[in-house]
């Protein structure tokens, strides 16, 4: 339906491009999910049955990885702020230093020219 219908024309070298048309989906067999999988399934090999764990297991271990990295990203992230900031400061005090040279020849040139 969204694909577009481009007729076939002759490229520079004389050869014909065909037209792309897709292959259509095959259904899945019956009994199965209704995905794409078109793999051959057993009654045996079906799961059996749902267990209670959680999908996540939080040891003390990962809680440990965890903390750490929100620090390493925390303070990567505040280094790269001050760093910014650091920047914005020198950039500014530059050209504060800049105008008032400017300002001084001014006024030098304008004493000088009178």
């Amino acid at each position: 339906m969204f694909q577009p219908r481009i007729p076939t024309n002759p490229a520079p070298t004389g050869e014909v491009i065909p037209v792309y048309t897709p292959e259509p989906l095959q259904e899945p067999h019956p009994g199965h999910a209704p995905t794409n999988c078109f793999c051959r399934h057993d009654a045996s090999s079906a799961p059996n049955a749902v267990t209670s764990r959680p999908a996540v297991q939080i040891t003390p271990g990962s809680v440990i990885a965890l903390v750490g990295g929100g620090i390493a990203v925390v303070l990567v992230v505040g280094v790269v702020l001050v760093s910014m900031l650091l920047a914005v400061a020198v950039t500014a005090g530059s050209l504060a230093v800049l105008a008032l040279v400017i300002r001084s020849l001014m006024n030098g040139a304008s004493k000088h020219g009178r």
